[in-house]
């Protein structure tokens, strides 16, 4: 039979120190609450974590600081329920027209999803039809007339090359023969100049 275990002075230690540092923070967070209601500034989580030196986190876990600062804000939001209700009647009249607007464009936003999709569907039809065209037979003899024309363009590339060699060759010997010519042309016109 198994006696529970007697937490160690160490582990009895810690809790202690744990506990005490929940209690100063939990007096903190009072202490802001205090000092937001007197500077009456607004009552938030945040603004009690700010002051209060705690995370938020902290105040969620802890039920005595949600409570304190639940009812912080719900003294506050009393007191300023009067001026909240002026400030709603305006909102709610430039919520209205905002939510008119909206309704509005989201229904030209439809109307043109809608002439978008009718055009996309003719576009896909087209598409299809041009495909249709094409049959299995078509495909293969334009990709063979396509190879066949690709070597007749390789042949007819290099055939040019050729011929455009034989062309300077060609001028070379006429700039070769036109000064022979020249030079033959000098010596009949000076017979004194061949000796």
């Amino acid at each position: 039979m198994k006696t529970a275990a007697v937490p160690a002075p160490r582990t009895t230690a810690a809790l202690a120190a744990r506990r005490q540092k929940t209690e100063a923070a939990l007096q903190r967070v009072h202490t802001a609450i205090a000092r937001l209601r007197r500077e009456k500034a607004q009552v938030s989580v945040a603004a009690v974590a700010r002051r209060a030196d705690v995370s938020r986190t902290f105040l969620y876990d802890h039920p005595e600081a949600r409570a304190a600062i639940a009812s912080a804000m719900m003294e506050a939001g009393e007191q300023r329920s009067g001026k909240l209700v002026e400030q709603d009647d305006e909102r709610e009249t430039t919520w209205r027209e905002r939510a008119l607007n909206a309704e509005e464009a989201l229904k030209a936003a439809h109307a043109e999803i809608r002439t978008q999709r009718t055009r996309i569907g003719e576009l896909l039809g087209q598409v299809r039809d041009l495909e249709a065209e094409w049959t299995e037979e078509t495909t293969q003899r334009i990709t063979t007339e396509n190879t066949a024309l690709k070597q007749r363009v390789r042949q007819l590339t290099a055939d040019n090359r050729t011929l455009d060699e034989r062309l300077k060759a060609a001028r070379s010997n006429l700039r070769f023969q036109d000064r022979r010519v020249a030079d033959l042309e000098a010596r009949i016109t000076d017979p004194g100049s061949a000796t």
